[in-house]
């Protein structure tokens, strides 16, 4: 039987958070229904953060009102504290995505606290998600590099996953942050991790900074992740991480994976068309 990679689009808020022009909500729900058409499991919808911090999240609520869900479709959004978590459990989530760093530096410019208060301040999320029998989901940020400390030991990023899987995350996203990672460094957090972690609950979020994102998925083909996060037509970046520009595009990864013989459940078509659309979006200065 031909094996199957999940792709967790990313494109609607991870590609979309860091535009500076002004982008129509109806603009970001048609993005929605156009990725659940081509296929996609697995959409990142909406984020609940401070529009004071990320103004172009700000309508995550009307967003995840407006897309017409497909059945199998998981819709999720990404909760910095009980507050957005609150929200994001109201505009009917179907996942909720919690952060923590594997950096103190990148977690004081994110959150204004160190990667270990960060993981306190999370709990409150964990216990009421266990509650509401919400699905969260863990994203490690800077997993092999990060813009203000430098390189992440291996056995950090470990650690910091192996505490969102044990507190209740159903899988557990590596994040490299700003495009660092190589084939070797990848190879050496996914050897620390999968001892903590079982592959089949960890993903792998690649930037493609460096142009080495797709050399970094094949690495950890091998070493049995089967989850991959990405964005469409390359859209995004994270705003407290300098350099973070280059998500990798959901393109080409659906192409990699079906080359190694996996099946995705993309239809590439459409996959295009959706592309051709999110690329338009940078300039988009409509109103909502």
């Amino acid at each position: 039987m031909t094996e199957h990679v999940t792709i967790w689009e990313m494109g609607p808020r991870d590609g979309l958070q860091n535009e500076k022009a002004h982008i129509a909500t109806t603009d970001k729900i048609r993005l929605v229904d156009m990725l659940t058409a081509c296929g996609f499991s697995k959409i990142e919808t909406a984020s609940f953060v401070s529009p004071k911090w990320v103004p172009q999240m700000a309508d995550g609520t009307e967003v995840m009102a407006g897309v017409a869900r497909a059945r199998g479709v998981a819709y999720t959004a990404i909760a910095p504290n009980l507050k957005g978590y609150e929200r994001a459990r109201e505009a009917n989530a179907d996942a909720i995505g919690i952060f923590g760093s594997a950096s103190d530096g990148f977690s004081r410019a994110n959150v204004n606290c160190g990667m270990e208060e960060a993981l306190e301040r999370a709990q409150p999320i964990i216990d009421q998600a266990r509650e509401d029998g919400i699905p969260l989901r863990g994203y490690v940020s800077c997993a092999i590099a990060c813009p203000y400390d430098g390189p992440v030991p291996p056995g950090t990023t470990a650690r910091i996953a192996e505490w969102l899987y044990k507190a209740g995350c159903v899988e557990i996203s590596l994040g490299d942050t700003i495009g660092a990672g190589t084939p070797e460094t990848i190879d050496a957090v996914l050897a620390a991790t999968l001892d903590v972690v079982p592959a089949d609950k960890v993903a792998g979020h690649y930037h493609d900074t460096n142009g080495r994102a797709l050399d970094n998925i094949t690495t950890s083909i091998a070493r049995g992740v089967r989850i991959f996060d990405s964005s469409i037509a390359g859209l995004g970046g994270c705003p407290y991480a300098p350099g973070a520009k280059g998500n990798v595009a959901t393109e080409g990864v659906v192409e990699l994976c079906e080359s190694h013989g996996f099946t995705t459940g993309i239809d590439r078509n459409r996959l295009a068309e959706t592309a051709s659309f999110a690329k338009t979006l940078r300039q988009n200065e409509g109103a909502a």
